[in-house]
């Protein structure tokens, strides 16, 4: 039936000769199988498929050529870095006709992982964490770029700082004329003022990418969202009762940190297992209506 319509992606030619780097689609909805160690299950995602277009007097792409093999892809394999490579070479050799030799896919997911209350036991709630995986076949070369988005708590060293002071002053003027002092009375006073003053807190982000090393057989997700989780020591909770709740306040109280002591956090806990890092965090202040922000990037120390 197609022979007999029209198909002005191959019959004409481009009024403007000139090659394109990147041509494709965005946003395309798609079910995808995801074996990743501990992560596996079929996630609902969101997918970008581009190649390029060098011959610069081809008019366009065959674009259902791409979304057959997209199509198919999710349907029969599961996700990782090698599966991922051989659907670039699929793409690429669906368009010899365009002289393409290049490709690319991005694909957005979440991925759920059930964690335990931080002390209640057999109490445990869902965590959803962005996953956008970035693969690319530039001239025979493929790369993998992981990238997640980890949600935790940040206190301010700062406003701690100031809020100590307050409280510090507050206890000297109401015992200043007292020559001695019981713990028991320290302690109610403590009890009844010691929250004068509170530092500020907020919902922060760390947005981290890191490539993935040719010989890696899993995308090891889970592995990267638990050493910046554990670098951090505040990750947000999901189901708490009041023991979780005053544990979660004392490890924001052991672990005050500016957005770039974040970020260094982050970077000295990767460095020795991945490569390609990029860290990003964000603090959503609750001080200021703007954010607070850091990135630090580039080889990580063992593999300079």
């Amino acid at each position: 039936m197609n022979n007999r319509l029209p198909d002005v992606a191959k019959s004409e030619t481009s009024t403007q000769v000139k090659g394109l780097n990147w041509v494709g689609m965005h946003g395309i909805a798609m079910p995808m199988n995801l074996d990743d160690n501990d992560v596996s299950c079929t996630v609902q995602a969101t997918v970008n498929v581009e190649i390029n277009l060098p011959h610069a007097g081809v008019k366009g792409i065959h674009m259902s050529r791409l979304y057959v093999l997209l199509d198919t892809f999710a349907e029969t394999t599961k996700i990782n870095q090698h599966t991922l490579s051989d659907l670039l070479q699929e793409f690429v050799h669906s368009h010899r006709d365009c002289a393409t030799n290049n490709a690319r896919i991005a694909i957005d997911l979440n991925v759920l992982h059930k964690r335990p209350a931080l002390l209640s036991p057999g109490l445990s709630g869902w965590r959803s964490y962005p996953v956008r995986l970035d693969a690319s076949l530039i001239n025979g070369h493929f790369t993998l770029i992981v990238r997640v988005t980890v949600t935790y708590s940040s206190t301010c060293p700062c406003s701690a700082a100031l809020s100590r002071q307050l409280v510090s002053d507050a206890f000297s003027n109401q015992f200043s004329k007292v020559s001695a002092i019981s713990p028991n009375e320290v302690s109610i006073w403590l009890n009844e003022h010691a929250s004068l003053a509170t530092p500020h807190s907020q919902r922060s982000l760390a947005i981290v990418s890191v490539q993935l090393p040719k010989f890696a057989t899993q995308l090891g997700i889970l592995k990267l969202i638990n050493q910046i989780e554990d670098s951090l020591q505040t990750p947000v909770q999901t189901a708490v009762k009041r023991i979780d709740e005053q544990a979660f306040a004392r490890l924001n109280g052991a672990n005050l940190m500016y957005v770039e002591d974040a970020a260094r956090r982050i970077h000295a806990a990767l460095s020795n297992t991945h490569q390609a890092i990029n860290v990003q965090v964000r603090h959503l202040e609750s001080l200021h209506p703007h954010d607070a922000v850091a990135e630090i990037s580039g080889p990580s120390e063992s593999h300079k």
